[in-house]
């Protein structure tokens, strides 16, 4: 394959969907290795986007992955790292922050949006106070039902409204990489192995197609 990304430094933050070895953090991570980027990526089930700026305790878990190194996973007593700190410590040209499900309110009638908006505020704004390009991926569509009552319409109005809200990050759409339901979960919302490859290299796909953007910044 070619090396569409050499030289590009990856700091990739995310939600459960990058907390366990064969999520994400393994799949999106290969992906990105294997077009030339270099790639650090941090995993924290759970939190929202606003719980990044302090070390915050993960309830189900953390994971951390560093290039070609193995997926480590943290339990008990688990936090998250704080975004200025991972910036200083990985140096990226770009961040991709992958934050939807955990601020959805799935099962819930209404979706928060003020609220959704102060944590994807407070999170772009420190990522871009250090001058780094930013990327959002928004959620995927899942399986409607579940132990975390996702559906497809509010997937879709989650992902809508991220869209307006990530900028100056330039927003990566999960739901316009697949069907709905193409891609298989397990509980509604975490993929099978075979689901978490597939939206790994669609994502891989679409952050490449934003880099030559993110680099005529730099």
């Amino acid at each position: 394959m070619q090396n569409i990304l050499a030289g590009v430094a990856f700091l990739i933050i995310g939600d459960s969907h990058f907390s366990r070895e064969n999520y994400l953090i393994t799949t999106l991570h290969n992906e990105l290795l294997q077009r030339g980027a270099q790639v650090e990526t941090f995993g924290a089930c759970g939190l929202t986007a606003g719980e990044w700026i302090d070390s915050t305790f993960a309830s189900c878990g953390t994971a951390h992955r560093g290039g070609d190194g193995p997926v480590e996973e943290y339990r008990t007593g688990a936090k998250s790292w704080p975004i200025d700190a991972l910036i200083d410590r990985v140096k990226p040209n770009v961040v991709v922050v992958s934050i939807g499900d955990t601020m959805a309110a799935y099962g819930r009638r209404d979706m928060p949006k003020q609220w959704i908006s102060e944590n994807v505020k407070a999170l772009t704004s420190r990522i871009t106070a250090h001058h780094v390009s930013c990327i959002w991926v928004g959620p995927a569509w899942g399986s409607e039902g579940g132990p975390f009552f996702k559906t497809f319409e509010r997937a879709k109005e989650m992902s809508s409204f991220l869209a307006t809200q990530v900028g100056p990050c330039v927003y990566v759409d999960s739901l316009a990489l697949a069907a709905p339901g193409e891609w298989k979960t397990f509980d509604g919302m975490h993929f099978t192995t075979l689901g978490y490859r597939q939206w790994g290299a669609a994502l891989a796909t679409a952050i490449a197609q934003c880099i030559p953007e993110k680099r005529a910044g730099h």
